[in-house]
C-alpha cells in the first residue's frame, strides 16, 4: 500500500475518533435519551463538546477534499515525495487542529487548519 493511502486510512481513523469524542460530549450534556430520540427541542451543545462537534464537522469537510486528492494521486501513479509530504502535513495538522480546537485556542486553530490546506495544495500541485 502506498504511504499516502496509509495516511488516508489514519485520517479516517482520526475522523472516527473525533466522532466518538463529540458524541461522548453530547451525551454528557443532554443525555443518551435525548440523542437517541428525534432531537426535537434539543438544547445547543456548548463548551468543549460543542467544539468537538464542530472540529469533527470540519474534519469531514476537509476529508471530502483530501480523499479524492490521495486516490487520484495513487491511481494516476503520480505519488512522489511531495504527495507524501502533503499527506503527512495534512494528517498531523488535522490531529493538532482537533486537540487545539478542543482546548479552545481560536487563532492557533486557524493557523493549523491553514497548514492542513497547504498539505492538500502540495498534493494537488503534483496532479496538474
Amino acid at each position: 500500500m502506498k504511504p499516502e493511502m496509509m495516511l488516508l486510512l489514519w485520517a479516517v481513523a482520526l475522523a472516527f475518533a473525533q466522532a466518538l469524542i463529540a458524541v461522548q460530549g453530547a451525551v454528557m450534556q443532554v443525555g443518551l435519551p435525548m440523542l437517541a430520540g428525534n432531537r426535537e427541542n434539543m438544547p445547543a451543545i456548548t463548551g468543549w463538546a460543542g467544539r468537538a462537534a464542530r472540529a469533527h464537522r470540519n474534519m469531514l469537510e476537509n476529508l471530502a477534499l483530501f480523499i479524492p486528492l490521495v486516490v487520484i494521486a495513487v491511481v494516476a501513479r503520480k505519488t512522489n515525495d511531495m504527495t507524501l509530504l502533503g499527506a503527512q502535513l495534512f494528517l498531523w495538522a488535522r490531529l493538532i487542529y482537533a486537540l487545539v480546537y478542543l482546548v479552545g485556542i481560536p487563532w492557533l486553530r486557524t493557523a493549523i487548519w491553514g497548514a492542513s490546506v497547504i498539505g492538500m495544495i502540495l498534493i494537488f500541485a503534483q496532479l496538474i
